[in-house]
């Protein structure tokens, strides 16, 4: 498809037409509960949307990029593993799924991510910038080389995580040891 601007489409009862998007720009769009299954978005900004439950099994989501989204309870396992490249900023990713999912040199700047579950994610030199990861689950990841230094409310334990040049700052040491439920005093 040629390059396009959507703006303010409802895809929920219209389903978004199947095929490749390249260097489109989806502007208050409404994704809640479509099936986006198949569609390939190669260079696409979304802003301002609402991907919250849509289906995307077997979504390509290259060079993709995600501004003021709300996508609550989406499940990126599902999308196409080739080239997954995706940038994330200022979104709410409440309830999120990247279970498996290879997201090398991502970055989420300024997100709200509440328990969002990143088990067995590769999120090597990754960047949570000024996020909010309350109750998010790291387990068995890869964070190597990630940068956790502005984020807040991690709790990550460093015994069954890849940590290797993982970057935290002084005041989010406390979320390295949640696990051993000790109390540490400032």
């Amino acid at each position: 498809m040629p390059t396009q601007h959507f703006l303010s489409q409802n895809y929920k009862d219209t389903p978004l037409e199947q095929g490749e998007y390249e260097d489109c720009t989806f502007t208050n769009c409404n994704f809640f509960e479509a099936d986006m299954s198949r569609v390939k978005f190669l260079d696409c900004s979304f802003e301002g949307c609402n991907l919250s439950m849509a289906k995307i099994v077997g979504t390509v989501f290259n060079d993709v990029v995600f501004k003021n989204c709300k996508i609550l309870g989406l499940g990126f396992e599902h999308a196409s593993a080739f080239g997954l490249s995706v940038r994330f900023e200022h979104c709410v990713m409440d309830h999120c799924s990247f279970f498996q999912v290879k997201l090398k040199k991502t970055t989420f700047l300024s997100c709200q991510i509440h328990e969002a579950d990143f088990t067995e994610t590769d999120l090597t030199s990754s960047v949570f910038k000024d996020c909010d990861l309350t109750g998010s689950v790291f387990f068995q990841s890869v964070l190597e080389k990630t940068d956790f230094r502005s984020a807040t409310n991690y709790a990550i334990n460093l015994e069954v995580n890849k940590v290797k040049k993982t970057r935290f700052s002084q005041d989010g040491l406390a979320g390295l040891v949640t696990q051993y439920d000790i109390v540490i005093d400032g």
